[in-house]
This record gives structure tokens, C-alpha cells and sequence, in this order.
């Protein structure tokens, strides 16, 4: 990430803070006066390797991390070789073969199902809708009675969400559907991201990487500095991080 982005995001840095409150006290800081604190703020190479690995570790980027431990000499916090198996779960849920990524991660770790009802049945829900999905009526209505609707007597909000899937067979034109949703791929990407984080916690790792958390960071300060109508160079395009000309002073 940029310097400037990641500087932006720091809770403590060596600005001169009454200057800086001087300026926002008039509501208006130049953009040669903001480059100049930024540029006190010192972010070491080590941290900035050690985010960027964080990121194509969390996300899967296996080979793109390898070629970076090689290059920068960062370690990642866990072993690189555990990504491919994540990553092949996670591509399963992908392509609708839930079956298969749920016989994956048994084999990868039992106790990650065993310990999260939640998880388990968000992926036999996922089951269900890909039997919709081909047509599989009979299959599907077999299957909700006997693997999820004994789950949802015990569970209300499992349940609702039952009932929300199998409200899909009430239509034939299901593009048009309150519930059409559930066919989106999006969906898939929902199912498989809780399971992707559930691996990863299990290996002990943060289920999110941290990069898109700072970049929150500063989207919300600029909102804040916006909400007070204090003139400044703000970024507008996080993936250059360029300053951009604030108006007029």
C-alpha cells in the first residue's frame, strides 16, 4: 500500500499535532503543508512486507506468495504449503460442489464442522440450493426434510432461512423471485468465504487480511473530515493513494 494510505491510517505518529490542530482549526490545510507531515511519518520496510504477505496469505495468493518470501525474505505466518488446501476447499463452494469441499475440510481438520452448527449448515444449505439449481426437485425436498429440518426445530434463524431456500421451488421463473438471490453467485462467494475463514482460524490465522481494514480506516477519517467541512488534498483513488488538490485555500 502507498505510503501516504498507510500513513493516513496511523493512531499515533510523530506529526506535530498542535500544528496540524492549528491548521484544522481553520478548516483549510494545503496539500504542500499535508505532504510535509506525512512525510515525518516513518513506516518501516519490515511492516510494510509483513501486510502485503498478510494479504496474499489470507487471500490465497499461493504462488504470488512464494515469489515474495523469495524476493522481500518476509516469512509467512503459516505454512504456505496449508493455502492449497484451503484454496481448493474454497474453489469446490465455488463451482457447486459443496458435497466435495465438505469432505475436504473434514479431511482437513474434523473438529472446523464439528464446532461451528452455523458454518455446517450455511454449507448444506448451499447443497440444497445447487439441487435447485438442476432441477433436482425430489432430491431437494428429500434432502431439506431429512439434513436441514431438523436443524432448523432447534435453530429459529436456521429455520427462516429454510424456509427463505425452499420458497425457491414456489417459482418457476426464479430470476424474478423475492428469493432469486439465493441463486446468485454471489451467494456461493458468501458460503465460501465463511468457510475460507473458519480454516483459517482453525490454523490460527486472522480470518480477514488486514490491508482492507486500513483502507477502511482512511475512507472513514476522510468522511469524518468531510462531515466537518475541513478543506484538505484528500484520496479520492485508493488504488494510486494520489493526493488530489484540495480547492482553493
Amino acid at each position: 500500500m502507498n505510503v501516504r494510505a498507510r500513513a493516513l491510517t496511523q493512531t499515533h505518529t510523530p506529526l506535530d499535532a498542535h500544528a496540524m490542530d492549528q491548521a484544522l482549526q481553520r478548516r483549510a490545510v494545503s496539500k504542500e503543508e499535508w505532504e510535509k507531515r506525512l512525510a515525518q511519518v516513518k513506516v518501516r520496510k519490515e511492516d510494510m512486507n509483513r501486510l502485503i504477505m498478510n494479504f496474499l496469505v489470507t487471500e490465497g495468493y499461493v504462488d504470488a506468495a512464494e515469489r515474495f518470501q523469495q524476493e522481500s525474505g518476509t516469512q509467512p505466518e503459516i505454512d504456505l504449503a496449508t493455502i492449497t488446501d484451503r484454496m481448493t476447499v474454497r474453489r469446490a463452494v465455488q463451482s457447486g460442489n459443496v458435497e466435495d469441499a465438505i469432505y475436504r475440510v473434514n479431511d482437513l481438520n474434523p473438529e472446523i464442522l464439528d464446532t461451528n452448527p452455523q458454518l455446517f449448515f450455511h454449507l448444506q444449505q448451499q447443497r440444497l440450493i445447487e439441487l435447485i439449481r438442476n432441477q433436482k426437485i425430489q432430491e431437494a425436498l428429500e434432502f431439506a426434510q431429512e439434513e436441514l429440518a431438523p436443524r432448523g426445530e432447534e435453530n429459529k434463524q436456521f429455520l427462516e432461512e429454510l424456509e427463505r431456500t425452499v420458497a425457491l421451488l414456489a417459482f418457476e421463473d426464479t430470476s424474478s423471485c423475492p428469493v432469486g438471490d439465493l441463486l446468485d453467485i454471489s451467494q456461493r462467494q458468501r458460503t465460501a468465504s465463511e468457510l475460507n475463514a473458519a480454516i483459517l482460524t482453525s490454523q490460527s490465522h486472522e480470518r480477514d487480511p488486514r490491508l482492507p481494514s486500513l483502507l477502511k480506516m482512511l475512507v472513514w477519517v476522510q468522511k469524518e473530515l468531510d462531515a466537518k467541512n475541513v478543506i484538505y488534498p484528500r484520496i479520492a483513488d485508493l488504488a494510486t493513494a494520489t493526493l488530489e488538490d484540495p480547492p482553493s485555500l
